[in-house]
C-alpha cells in the first residue's frame, strides 16, 4: 500500500495539467511544452539518469529485454489483427499502438516514487528502447501508404534524447567526473522535466471525450498493453533473463504503463485515427489507475 501512496505525486501533476488545460483551454498550447520537453529537458532528465548508476550489466541487458518482449508480442498480433479487425486503418492503429507504453512521461517519475532515484538509469535507458520502437514500428503502422524507411531513420537521428543517451554513457563508461555545481544544474533540469511531462499528459487527456469514445478498440488494445504484454514480459524476465530482482521489477512496472501520448502525436501526423488512438489512451490511462496495487503486488510476488 505504501508503494500506491507513493505515486499519489504523479496522477496529482497529471490532474494539475487537467485542472490547467480545462481552465486556460485557448490559452495553453501543449505542442509548446511538448517541444519544450522533447527537444531540453527530456535530454537533461535522460544524461542525468544514466550518469547516475555506473554501467553494469542491468544497465545494458535490460533495454534489449525490454525490446526482445515488445516484438515477441508483436508478432503475435501481426498473426491475429486482421481476425480482429475488419479495416486496414484499425489495424494500423491496434499495432502501431498497443505495445508503445508511457515509459518517459509516466514511467520515470513512476519509477522513482516506486524503486527509487537510483531506478532512473534504468527507466531511462528503457525509455531509449521504446523511443526506438515507435520511431521505427509504430510510424510504419501508422503511415503504410505514404511511409519511407529513409524518413523514419532521419527522425531517428534527430532524437536529441538519443544522442544525449549515448553521451552519458560514453561519460559514464569512461568514469569522467562531473562538477557537483553543474550536477546540481541537470538534477533541476530532470525534476522539472517530469512535471512537465506529467502535466503534458493531464492536458492531452482533456481533450478526450468519454461519450465518444470507440469502446471495441479501445478495449482491445488495453487488453494487449494491460495483460498480454505484461504476461509475456514476466514469463520472458523470469525463464529468459538472469537480471536481479530490482532491475526486473523495474522492467515489468515499465510494461505495464499506459499507452504513451507520442502515439497521438504520430497517429494525427499521418491522419491515421488520431481521435481513437486518443480515446485509447484515456481507457489505457484508467485502467492503469484501477490495476496499479494488483499491479505492484503482482511484481512483489512473482520478482524476488
Amino acid at each position: 500500500m505504501d508503494a500506491v501512496f507513493a505515486v499519489l505525486p504523479v496522477y496529482f501533476f497529471i490532474l494539475l495539467g487537467f485542472s490547467a488545460k480545462k481552465i486556460f483551454t485557448n490559452q495553453l498550447d501543449e505542442k509548446t511544452l511538448v517541444l519544450i520537453s522533447l527537444y531540453f529537458f527530456q535530454p537533461i532528465l535522460i544524461f542525468w539518469g544514466l550518469t547516475k548508476t555506473p554501467i553494469n550489466y542491468e544497465l545494458i541487458a535490460s533495454p534489449f529485454a525490454y525490446l526482445s518482449i515488445v516484438l515477441i508480442c508483436l508478432v503475435f498480433l501481426l498473426l491475429i489483427n486482421k481476425k480482429i479487425f475488419k479495416e486496414r486503418s484499425d489495424q494500423s492503429v491496434y499495432l502501431a499502438s498497443s505495445l508503445v507504453g508511457n515509459t518517459g512521461n509516466l514511467g520515470i517519475p513512476l519509477g522513482i516514487a516506486i524503486f527509487g532515484i537510483e531506478s532512473v538509469a534504468y527507466t531511462s535507458i528503457i525509455n531509449i528502447a521504446n523511443i526506438l520502437f515507435i520511431y521505427i514500428f509504430s510510424v510504419y503502422f501508422f503511415a503504410r501508404e505514404q511511409f519511407l524507411l529513409k524518413e523514419a531513420i532521419y527522425s531517428i537521428l534527430k532524437i536529441p534524447a538519443i544522442w544525449f543517451a549515448l553521451f552519458a554513457l560514453f561519460v559514464n563508461y569512461q568514469g569522467i567526473t562531473i562538477n557537483k555545481h553543474i550536477y546540481t544544474a541537470l538534477e533541476m533540469g530532470a525534476y522539472t522535466s517530469m512535471v512537465i511531462q506529467l502535466l503534458i499528459f493531464g492536458m492531452y487527456l482533456f481533450n478526450v471525450k468519454i461519450k465518444t469514445i470507440p469502446w471495441h478498440i479501445s478495449i482491445q488494445i488495453s487488453v494487449v498493453k494491460h495483460i498480454f504484454l505484461p504476461l509475456v514480459g514476466l514469463v520472458f524476465v523470469l525463464y529468459f533473463t538472469n537480471l536481479n530482482s530490482y532491475v526486473a521489477s523495474i522492467l515489468i512496472m515499465e510494461l505495464m504503463v499506459p499507452l504513451a501520448v507520442n502515439n497521438v502525436n504520430l497517429a494525427a501526423l499521418y491522419n491515421c485515427k488520431p481521435f481513437n488512438v486518443a480515446a485509447s489512451v484515456l481507457v489505457s490511462t484508467a485502467l492503469f489507475a484501477i490495476l496499479l496495487y494488483f499491479n505492484i503486488e503482482v511484481i512483489k510476488y512473482f520478482i524476488k
